[in-house]
């Protein structure tokens, strides 16, 4: 009988271990499904700015110009996070995605190919932000961490396998036929939402009878949450200054990268792909606030290397940026899920809205320091902004953490 007993309590936990991998890994690639046009063009900058005779620093706004409407997206569901029904909203923004990403195979002139990477930008952060609020309101609070670092992993392969697939049909099939093919993708991550958000939990609105502003000061009232919300900021503005600026950088002497060769340079995020899932657990285990401040030093070894004219440095010093940022991305992400004692969906949309606004001024300053300074500048101006991320970490407390911990010290 006891081992009957024992066998199927194995059986049940083994059973509840693969039912929690499958959610983890379906969180992830509806992420991947979510975020994969963000990135992906980032990796075809040097054809566009052949294409349409700019300069290196008004197509990266271009393309960038999604980072605007990811930010103004984030800050209405902010505002109506309470109303938004979480599936119904994530599955409608993934449809209504295709349609810009769609538009953009037409090869519209820089003005409208601008709005239309605006307009996929709405429709990214309100599926991000919707999926994040998902995640807080379904999870227990020892499940959010790894629900959240799920979603980053997702954020990461979109970065790797979006531009590997970018940059290998760009090549060989074209421009227009690249964005065929990713507005194909966002339609099946609309269909994987809705099948299996439903599966995973009843979703429902955002709970709670106040107003949205009041919602709106608590956070803001949040000395934790505010410096959580500017990290965002500094943290994607570090991002996409190395990672918009440097395909100029490696196709040009004396590296000399053709299209195809900058695609695979993009199995320097295969690293962070391995490492991200594990920011939940070293949150657990050290805090977030020694986890932050080593994700941020990690990247900070590599800014160095990306000045050398050595391609195997420059390539772990992309390698160690990018598991930095993307394991800090983590840890302020799932902080900003547990600090909120309100409208959790309303905390993630100012988040994403500080977050991708980063992005947005990291493409437009950095881009003006590299056009005029060079790449050095770049570098320079990546490092102020994780010193200053390291700064503003020293807020990242939960109420009664720091008890806690002092009363671990004296037991």
């Amino acid at each position: 009988m006891q081992s009957e007993a024992q066998t199927i309590e194995a059986a049940t936990l083994a059973s509840g271990s693969a039912s929690h991998l499958l959610r983890l890994s379906t969180i992830s690639l509806i992420a991947f499904l979510t975020l994969v046009d963000l990135f992906a063009t980032q990796a075809i900058l040097p054809s566009l700015v052949r294409a349409y005779g700019v300069s290196p620093a008004t197509m990266g706004v271009a393309v960038n110009a999604s980072t605007l409407g990811m930010a103004v997206a984030g800050l209405v569901v902010a505002a109506f996070s309470r109303r938004i029904n979480r599936r119904r909203g994530v599955v409608l923004s993934l449809a209504l995605l295709a349609v810009p990403t769609a538009l953009l195979a037409t090869l519209p002139d820089l003005t409208l190919f601008t709005i239309l990477r605006v307009i996929q930008g709405l429709c990214m952060s309100a599926a991000f932000s919707l999926t994040l609020a998902y995640l807080a309101e379904n999870s227990t609070a020892r499940e959010t961490a790894s629900a959240l670092a799920a979603y980053v992993t997702g954020n990461v392969a979109s970065n790797l396998f979006g531009r590997l697939m970018s940059a290998s049909v760009a090549d060989h099939l074209g421009l227009a036929s690249n964005f065929t093919l990713f507005a194909g993708l966002n339609l099946v991550g609309a269909v994987l939402a809705y099948v299996t958000l439903t599966r995973m939990s009843a979703t429902m609105p955002g709970r709670g009878n106040g107003a949205p502003v009041a919602a709106w000061l608590e956070h803001l009232r949040s000395g934790p949450l505010c410096a959580a919300f500017a990290i965002g900021f500094c943290i994607l503005f570090a991002f996409i200054g190395i990672f918009t600026y440097v395909n100029f950088v490696l196709t040009r002497p004396p590296f000399g990268i053709g299209m195809m060769q900058l695609g695979l340079i993009y199995f320097v995020f295969l690293p962070s792909l391995l490492t991200t899932p594990l920011a939940g657990r070293a949150v657990a285990r050290f805090g977030t606030r020694p986890t932050f401040w080593g994700a941020l030093a990690i990247a900070v070894i590599g800014l160095p290397l990306l000045l050398t004219t050595n391609l195997s440095l420059v390539l772990l010093g992309l390698v160690l940026v990018g598991v930095g940022t993307f394991f800090a991305q983590a840890a302020a992400t799932g902080f900003v899920g547990r600090a909120a004692t309100g409208d959790r969906g309303s905390a993630g949309g100012f988040y994403l809205a500080s977050y991708f606004g980063g992005g947005l001024a990291g493409s437009f300053v950095l881009g003006r320091a590299f056009d005029a300074f060079g790449w050095g500048a770049c570098v320079a101006g990546v490092g102020a902004a994780l010193a200053l991320a390291a700064g503003l970490a020293f807020k990242l407390r939960l109420p009664g953490e720091q008890r806690t911990r002092n009363s671990e010290q004296f037991r």
